[in-house]
């Protein structure tokens, strides 16, 4: 099955849309997000029209973020005294989990090629734009768009059973 990727003036009108339906400051990260479902979707079913799912994915991730933004915040009005009962601490074994996770995500990214893992670390860990690391690398907007999908898809299957 070949990966859909809309063309330049394609994701433009994408990222209005998702932006006008969420008032999203970054539409970028909600279509990115949502265009790693649609791949893993689309895995199991064949999709009709990609541009409407990715748009209601996005919508949806806007929605699920706002929710779990507001819940913090019934948390942080509760009684002072019960929260102080709590420890945040992670039990040892999701600790170790994690680091296990951490481990396998570290062999992937190394599977990258050398330019792919650069673009997605850009992105991810330095949280540059796709326009900024265009610039700094000197490739296109396009170029670094089809880097992140790539690594984004890689690592999504690579780690499938570890999620």
């Amino acid at each position: 099955m070949d990966v859909y990727v809309p063309d330049r003036p394609g994701w433009r009108a994408l990222l209005r849309r998702i932006k006008a339906a969420t008032g999203a400051r970054d539409p970028e990260d909600l279509l990115q997000a949502a265009f790693i479902k649609l791949e893993e979707y689309r895995t199991r079913v064949p999709v009709e029209n990609p541009n409407a799912f990715l748009v209601r994915v996005a919508i949806n991730l806007a929605h699920d973020d706002r929710r779990r933004a507001s819940s913090r915040k019934h948390i942080d009005c509760m009684d002072p005294e019960s929260l102080t009962l709590r420890d945040d601490r992670p039990l040892q074994d999701e600790v170790l989990a994690a680091r296990v996770r951490l481990s396998r995500v570290r062999e992937a990214l190394n599977e990258l090629s050398p330019r792919t893992r650069e673009v997605l670390l850009m992105h991810r860990v330095e949280e540059l734009k796709y326009r900024e690391i265009a610039q700094r690398l000197g490739v296109t907007v396009s170029a670094v768009e089809k880097h992140v999908a790539k690594a984004a898809l890689f690592l999504a299957e690579r780690m499938k059973d570890d999620w």
